[in-house]
Formats: structure tokens, C-alpha cells, sequence
């Protein structure tokens, strides 16, 4: 008995220790995963911020498909798609991230941006509408501010545009959306101080630039703001007033500042050229273009 009982006590002693060791490896194996989890958040945070918008848009869709539970992923898909000029591809990317359980407001907002993108407006009101009022970010402030412009309820739109100002150190960009905004409804005088604003926050956004220089020649001012600009930028900013001078029927003015266009190039400033010559005989240039 004595003997029978020896060996019942090392076997139980053997199990134990087998159970021991296959709890140890199943800990083992989950800090693995936990591990390869945050490796794997680091490299998407890494293909969003420093790859290429397609390498990234595949590294997701390979690294979703093996993982297609993960919302992080979903997102890091959208995101690139987003930055690969995809919106289509990106509106339906979304739609999968917001049908996550995981899902937050931000996503929604991400969600009616690509909707915007793709020129769906409507469904872009309808997901900003389901967005809870107490979520408040500049993201989903300017998105609204250009949803209500897309719908000429200005009063609203100036409201949002002001909001979204307030909630950024760096308002350039939706200053000059707001600016471009007052140039469509005919203030000119409320856009040029916009875009001038939008300036002193970034003085390298060209298309404030542009759209300050139509706001001054629509108000019959053609001289150039004092800004900063390259050479290149001088003669495609008086090649803009030359083409906003003729839309209002100032052609002789027009035909002057498409002249010092060509001259300021430093290389052949083809559009302008074949502007004046259409001017020269008899057929009116392009409108100016600008950029919202």
C-alpha cells in the first residue's frame, strides 16, 4: 500500500506539473499576441504617417483580411484610402468601420468627410446629423460649416466656420474655406480679410493666396497684396488678376497685367501668353480659377 501510494503521489506531482507548464505556455502565448497587437498598431501608425498612401492602402487590406475583426485596421484602411485620392474606395471603407461595435463619433465624422469627398452630400448631413450635439471637434465643425454652405444657409455655415476656428491652433486652411465661402456669396471685402487671416497662420498656402488676390481685383483693387511669394508665384498670382480684371470688363487693365505676367516668369508662362493673344484677337480668356 505503502508503495502504491508513493507512486500516486508522483503522478499527481507529474500532472501538476505538466499543467503548470501548458498554463505557463498559454500565458506566454498571450503576451505574444498582446505584444504582436501593439507591433502591429506601431507599423499601421507608421504606414499612415510615412508610407506612401498606396503602400499603406496595401498593407491594411493584406493585414485586414488576415485580422478582419480589428477596427484599427478598418480605420487605418479608410484613412489611406483617404490619402491615395480613392474616395469612393473610402466611403465604403468607413461604412465598415462605423458598422464596428467599436465604433466611435470620431468615426462618423471620418465617415461624412469621405462622403464629402465623393460629392454625397446628403448622406454626409444625414451621418453628421446622427453625430450627438455634445460631441464637439474642429473636425466635425468645419465639415458642417461646409455642409451648410453646400446648402447656401450661410448664417449657419458662419456660425460653424467660427466654431472651427476657435478649436485649432492652425485655422489656415478652413479660414481660407470660409474666405472662398464669402467670395461665392459676392463679400469681398469679408473674404480678402479671411484669406489675409488664413496667411499670417500659413504663408505658404498658394490657394489663400490665389483667392486673396481675386477678392482684391473684384473689388477693382489690382495691385498685389504684400505677401510673401516666390517669382513663379507672382506671375501666376498677376495672371489671376489679369483674368478676374477682365471678367468685370476691365480689358485694357487685363491685357497690362498679363503682360507683367509673361515678363515676371522666370520660364514660358504658356497660359498667359494664350490668354493675351486671345485677348489680341478678339476672344475672351478662361475666368480666372480659384480654389476653395
Amino acid at each position: 500500500m505503502r508503495h502504491t501510494g508513493i507512486v500516486l503521489l508522483c503522478l499527481a506531482g507529474t500532472l501538476l506539473l505538466t499543467a503548470c507548464e501548458k498554463s505557463g505556455e498559454a500565458e506566454v502565448e498571450r503576451a505574444l499576441k498582446d505584444l504582436n497587437a501593439i507591433d502591429d498598431s506601431n507599423l499601421g501608425d507608421l504606414m499612415l504617417n510615412a508610407a506612401s498612401p498606396d503602400e499603406a492602402v496595401a498593407y491594411f487590406r493584406r493585414t485586414l483580411a488576415q485580422n478582419p475583426d480589428r477596427i484599427d485596421l478598418r480605420r487605418g484602411l479608410a484613412k489611406s484610402l483617404i490619402r491615395a485620392k480613392r474616395p469612393t474606395e473610402a466611403v465604403a471603407a468607413w461604412a465598415q468601420v462605423v458598422e464596428h461595435p467599436e465604433a466611435t463619433n470620431d468615426d462618423r465624422v471620418g465617415y461624412a468627410d469621405a462622403l464629402i469627398r465623393a460629392n454625397d452630400w446628403t448622406r454626409a448631413k444625414q451621418v453628421l446629423d446622427s453625430v450627438p450635439p455634445t460631441h464637439e471637434t474642429f473636425e466635425r465643425y468645419r465639415l458642417e460649416a461646409m455642409v451648410a454652405d453646400s446648402r447656401k444657409d450661410w448664417a449657419r455655415a458662419d456660425s460653424f466656420y467660427e466654431i472651427a476656428v476657435g478649436l485649432t491652433t492652425q485655422p489656415s486652411a478652413v479660414l481660407n474655406n470660409w474666405g472662398y465661402s464669402k467670395l461665392t456669396r459676392g463679400a469681398y471685402a469679408d473674404a480678402e480679410r479671411l484669406f489675409t487671416e488664413a496667411l499670417t497662420y500659413d504663408s505658404n498656402l498658394f490657394t489663400a493666396k490665389n483667392n486673396l488676390v481675386m477678392a482684391r481685383a473684384a473689388q477693382g483693387n489690382y495691385q498685389l497684396p504684400v505677401i510673401e511669394m516666390t517669382q513663379v508665384e507672382r506671375a501666376e498670382l498677376l495672371h489671376t488678376m489679369a483674368l478676374t480684371a477682365i471678367k468685370r470688363g476691365d480689358v485694357s487693365t487685363g491685357k497690362q497685367l498679363l503682360s507683367e505676367a509673361i515678363e515676371t516668369h522666370p520660364r514660358h508662362f504658356d497660359v498667359a501668353v494664350r490668354a493675351l493673344r486671345a485677348l489680341e484677337q478678339g476672344t475672351a480668356p478662361a475666368a480666372a480659377a480659384s480654389a476653395g
